[in-house]
C-alpha cells in the first residue's frame, strides 16, 4: 500500500504571513492538530498544536483571553512554524511512512510532489486504514 492510497488530499493550510490567531482558530474549530504552512505552492513548514501552546505562553503568564488573542494577532506563522519538515511522496510505501512517524515521534507527514503540497497523512489516517484492513465498520 502507498501513501497516496490513504492520504487526505483536501488539506487546510496556512500562509507564512498569516497571523498566529488564524492557526489557533482553525485548529480549535476544525479539531485539527497539524497545519502545513505554504509559501505560494511550496511547502515552507508545519505548525502543530504543541507549537501553538508554546507560543501562547502569554496565557500561562496570566494574561486574559483577549490579551492573549491580541498578542497572537501580532505574531506571524513564519515566526513559530517548524521549517525543517519531514515529508513523503504519494509513492512512498505506507510502512515506510509509519516508520518515519515513529522514528521522529511526529503525528503527520506532509505529502509533496515537486516541492508542492499534495496531501497529508496522519496517525488517524493510518489507524482508520488498520481498522478497514481488520474488517471493522467505520
Amino acid at each position: 500500500m502507498k501513501v497516496r492510497d490513504i492520504m487526505v488530499k483536501e488539506v487546510a493550510t496556512l500562509d507564512v504571513n498569516d497571523e498566529l490567531s488564524l492557526a489557533n482558530d482553525i485548529m480549535r474549530l476544525g479539531r485539527i492538530r497539524h497545519l502545513p504552512v505554504v509559501e505560494g505552492q511550496r511547502l515552507a513548514g508545519i505548525i502543530s498544536e504543541r507549537d501553538l501552546f508554546r507560543s501562547s505562553l502569554a496565557q500561562a503568564l496570566g494574561y486574559g483571553t483577549k490579551a492573549t488573542r491580541d498578542l497572537m494577532k501580532t505574531m506571524r506563522i513564519k515566526d513559530i512554524m517548524i521549517p525543517a519538515v519531514i515529508t513523503v511522496t504519494p509513492e512512498t510505501a505506507l510502512c515506510e511512512a509509519v516508520r518515519l512517524m515513529l522514528d521522529h515521534k511526529i503525528g503527520c507527514l506532509p505529502v509533496v510532489e515537486n516541492e508542492g503540497l499534495v496531501g497529508l497523512i496522519t496517525e488517524t489516517d493510518i489507524l482508520v486504514q488498520y481498522l478497514k484492513d481488520c474488517g471493522a465498520d467505520i
